[in-house]
């Protein structure tokens, strides 16, 4: 099930589809697989479900112009922030104003899963004109890039790309 004109719709996340990123968990992109779809049907808010095991990242670490926002529905994760490690549980909400230096990593004993939204104003530009930045604490969980580039093509270089794939059973809390 994917949203195909603009306008409003509902969509339940356990019938959509979702993509596996290898290495860094399975994600439901809500407002648009790919860059046609979120330019023609959501210029304005990105969202995704983001499910991580233990050492995942969500992606490399970076900054951008766009502000971005975080809640753990469930587990346990670590957000790395300005250098710094904080542990995240269920129902912390993370609000990252623009230009602030950020990545989350799964963290616990099982898997979290993280609703992810972040504005678009600069989604025409590498890394919504920020870039992605030499952190020792990110690169000590592996969210961190060897050398800066505002380009996801090298920050991402080193994982295999996304496929399609169907909800599992069990992926998300509750019935």
């Amino acid at each position: 099930m994917v949203p195909d004109t603009p306008g409003w719709f509902v969509v339940n996340a356990r019938e959509a589809r979702w993509r596996a990123r290898p290495q860094r968990g399975y994600s439901l992109p809500l407002t648009g697989w790919d860059d046609e779809e979120r330019e023609a049907l959501f210029p304005q808010l990105g969202m995704q479900l983001v499910r991580l095991q233990p050492g995942e990242p969500i992606g490399m670490y970076h900054w951008e112009k766009d502000a971005e926002g975080f809640l753990v529905l469930s587990g346990e994760a670590l957000l790395i922030v300005e250098g710094q490690e904080r542990p995240l549980r269920q129902w912390d909400f993370v609000h990252v104003p623009p230009e602030t230096r950020h990545m989350i990593v799964g963290a616990g004993g099982g898997p979290c899963v993280i609703l992810c939204a972040g504005s678009r104003q600069h989604a025409d530009e590498d890394c919504n004109g920020g870039g992605y930045v030499v952190d020792e604490v990110a690169l000590r969980h592996g969210a961190g890039v060897e050398e800066e580039t505002s380009a996801p093509s090298v920050a991402y270089a080193r994982f295999p790309d996304s496929e399609p794939t169907g909800y599992r059973e069990g992926w998300l809390p509750g019935p």
